[in-house]
């Protein structure tokens, strides 16, 4: 039986209080406190996290049992003609990840979502979200974001053409929030956006400031290797992020604070 060592004991208790989020906190304040973000205007958006699990481990939730593997540490595997979803499939080796893809096109991959809420003054992240990746997993994510934003000021969110959606406008304009997402008039039904949010100079300039949030992201799978994440669970991979999240801000307020070059 594995042996139980500090650091698992004391990774559980970080877990269990939640310190990833609340460190991230305490670094939008100090920089909200040096007025390096904007308490108005915001931008939402997510990406997929590859998940610590192969292909091979996305095996039918009941099934027959497998005849024993060829080779027992890399097997092979045909899945050619065999349908897997998320419904009758599941990861034998991380069962919260999830089959998905960014794109039509795409290769799909067992995947987490992880969401960022981004101040548009100089793009530093206010709140991170990993949720389980099940095709809502942003719009969900940036509602849960937009209610952590203090104060009852108005504020705008922007975000891209998947945002356009009616239950998300909807559901902005509840919390108080001027959804400046892209229209997708390719839609059935139209854009849930219309001329009274988009002649507004504010919504052009939010379109223009939501593609800052890309640099957050090539960050974070980059410099923080969370292209492909080493932790399994979505309560695991949302710790990892979260940290990342304020490493990306510590970096880019030291950025912001170098005195430039004469």
């Amino acid at each position: 039986m594995p042996i139980e060592t500090s650091f698992t004991k004391n990774r559980d208790r970080l877990l269990e209080a939640d310190v990833a989020k609340q460190f991230l906190a305490q670094v939008v304040e100090q920089a909200r406190a040096q007025g390096l973000t904007s308490n108005e205007h915001f931008t939402v958006d997510g990406t997929l996290l590859e998940a610590w699990a192969s292909l091979k481990s996305f095996q039918p939730k009941q099934g027959k049992s497998a005849p024993p593997p060829d080779d027992p540490g890399n097997p092979t595997v045909n899945f050619r003609g065999e349908r897997r979803s998320n419904e009758t499939h599941a990861s034998k080796t991380d069962a919260e990840a999830q089959l998905a893809r960014k794109s039509d096109g795409k290769e799909s991959k067992l995947s987490y979502s992880g969401n960022l809420l981004v101040e548009n003054r100089n793009g530093l992240i206010v709140a991170a979200e990993v949720f389980v990746a099940n095709g809502r997993a942003e719009r969900d994510a940036a509602l849960v974001m937009l209610e952590q934003i203090p104060g009852r000021k108005p504020v705008t969110v922007g975000g891209d053409k998947g945002f356009d959606t009616r239950d998300f406008v909807a559901e902005c304009r509840h919390l108080g929030v001027t959804p400046h997402v892209a229209q997708n008039l390719a839609r059935r039904g139209g854009s849930a956006i219309d001329g009274r949010t988009t002649q507004h100079s504010s919504y052009g300039l939010s379109q223009k400031k939501r593609k800052r949030i890309e640099e957050c992201f090539g960050w974070l799978k980059t410099v923080a290797l969370l292209r492909k994440v080493r932790h399994r669970g979505v309560c695991k991979v949302d710790w990892i992020f979260t940290f990342a999240c304020a490493a990306y801000n510590l970096v880019r307020m030291r950025n912001l604070a170098a005195v430039p070059a004469l």
